[in-house]
């Protein structure tokens, strides 16, 4: 079953449950592939998906902290919720350890030396790493590996 089937019959059993805010969430995300296909004329693979996923789930973060800042407990709340949905469909991620390895592997193999450097080996990083690593966490573990 692809995640896009599991998605929608999630979103059934939402609707059978009448469970309002779940089931609001998981339509978003329809909506935002259903967007993405209308506007670049394909259909989504899993990998695509999971690229919206990430997008919508850095939203609601951002959210939250923003919420946060200015004492909107009731619209943390609401986002922290929509949050926990959304990334029930994540794969499993690379711990920090594991990415900062891969990262350090490599650098060694391109023999990227310095902060100039950083844009090849995120390239080549986001295409070994794919969705299996958060980018904010690669970013960073890019960093470091540059800095030493």
């Amino acid at each position: 079953m692809s995640l896009k089937d599991r998605i929608t019959e999630d979103m059934k059993a939402a609707m059978r449950a009448k469970e309002a805010d779940r089931l609001l969430t998981i339509r978003g995300l329809l909506a935002a592939v259903k967007q993405k296909e209308v506007d670049e004329r394909i259909t989504v693979d899993d990998a695509g998906l999971v690229a919206i996923v990430d997008k919508l789930i850095k939203q609601r973060k951002d959210s939250i902290s923003q919420f946060a800042a200015a004492g909107r407990d009731d619209l943390v709340a609401k986002e922290t919720a929509e949050l926990a949905v959304l990334q029930v469909y994540l794969p499993e991620r690379l711990s920090a350890e594991a990415v900062a390895e891969k990262v350090a592997a490599i650098v060694a193999e391109l023999g990227a030396s310095g902060p100039g450097d950083m844009g090849k080996v995120m390239a080549a990083a986001k295409a070994a790493l794919g969705n299996s690593a958060e980018m904010s966490t690669v970013s960073a573990a890019v960093k470091a590996a540059l800095a030493k």
